[in-house]
């Protein structure tokens, strides 16, 4: 579950949504169909099924132009490895699950043991759900669009009566950190590493990040955020209010879709804000040793690039730099990721 720090911040509980996957506000459906709407969501069966191969490389990790949780810039060595082309589907961790019995975070509930000082009804079952305020109140805090949605899970993304059905394609939610390891290794995979997951994204530029990846020259978006005010006026202009169906925007010079944009990713490093500034080969992250803790609090990992909630008045983390760290054992509903493999 979570940290009785993070509970301070999200107490305002409701046990139903109304958010919309990819509805506008009047209910209609915001992107046409096409090929990535008809994906089924399934890659085949090979050890490296829908997959790609980045070559070895030496690139410039890190940014010091933007947030401080991103210096400094230093040299990273990556050796060759193959990565998901995509984020895993639900069709995809629906097979996992099909095939182990697994039952993830969200679906056990919270250990009142590891959390005793959580209150009951945040130890039920249920996730992390972005819902839509009708009126936001001054000071933007958290608690007036994140909510604790009792029994939301992976397959009820928006809580009981909602379903994954026709979104087979769309990436898989409500993951924590250990559900989406299961699953990598399942398959013989891991999760990316930061310096893996940023190589990655990057596409092979160089150099520093721009404001945004998630907008072309003109404005316009090339990847799934949020278009509009943040959390209260969503345009859609890019077709979807929530999660998109992944390949749904034109991929990176790797041929890899969604790295900026649709959900937030997992990635294997623990988190500390900011990057040791020494050159490095292969960097794993720090180690738990290393993380200071406050009481009560417990380690987060790293995600990347951004989510269909980034917006350009809030979090604005869609550039292969931006980081943010997520407590390992709570997932949410714009929360996902994909795995790599060793050659």
């Amino acid at each position: 579950m979570w940290s009785s720090k993070c509970a301070s911040r999200v107490l305002g509980l409701v046990l139903v949504s109304s958010f919309a996957t990819n509805l506008a506000a009047d209910g209609k459906l915001t992107a046409p169909l096409g090929s990535c709407a008809a994906y089924g969501g399934l890659q085949g069966d090979g050890d490296t099924a829908g997959m790609a191969f980045i070559p070895a490389g030496t690139f410039t990790m890190g940014s010091d132009r933007h947030r401080p949780e991103e210096r400094h810039t230093h040299i990273v060595r990556v050796e060759g490895f193959w990565i998901d082309r995509h984020e895993v589907t639900n069709a995809q961790f629906a097979r996992f699950v099909a095939a182990t019995g697994y039952v993830t975070s969200a679906e056990r509930g919270g250990d009142p043991k590891v959390h005793p000082n959580l209150p009951k009804e945040l130890l039920v079952p249920g996730s992390l759900a972005f819902i839509m305020p009708t009126d936001v109140k001054r000071g933007g805090k958290l608690t007036q669009w994140f909510h604790y949605i009792a029994n939301a899970s992976w397959r009820h993304p928006e809580g009981p009566g909602s379903s994954i059905l026709g979104r087979e394609n769309h990436p898989v939610v409500h993951v924590a950190h250990e559900d989406a390891l299961a699953y990598a290794r399942w398959l013989g995979r891991n999760l990316p590493t930061e310096a893996q997951w940023e190589f990655a994204a990057r596409g092979g530029r160089e150099g520093e990040d721009d404001w945004s990846s998630a907008f072309d020259p003109e404005g316009k978006p090339i990847a799934n955020t949020w278009q509009g005010i943040f959390p209260v006026i969503n345009t859609a202009e890019d077709g979807y209010a929530g999660t998109a169906p992944v390949g749904c925007f034109r991929p990176n010079d790797y041929g890899l879709y969604d790295m900026i944009g649709n959900v937030w990713e997992w990635t294997s490093d623990w988190y500390r804000s900011g990057h040791a500034p020494h050159p490095a080969v292969e960097p794993q992250g720090p180690s738990l040793t290393e993380i200071r803790l406050a009481p009560g609090q417990l380690p987060s990992k790293v995600i990347k690039g951004g989510s269909f909630l980034c917006a350009t008045n809030y979090c604005a983390r869609y550039r292969p730099a931006a980081r943010q760290p997520q407590e390992v054992d709570l997932g949410g509903s714009h929360i996902g990721f994909r795995t790599v493999r060793a050659p």
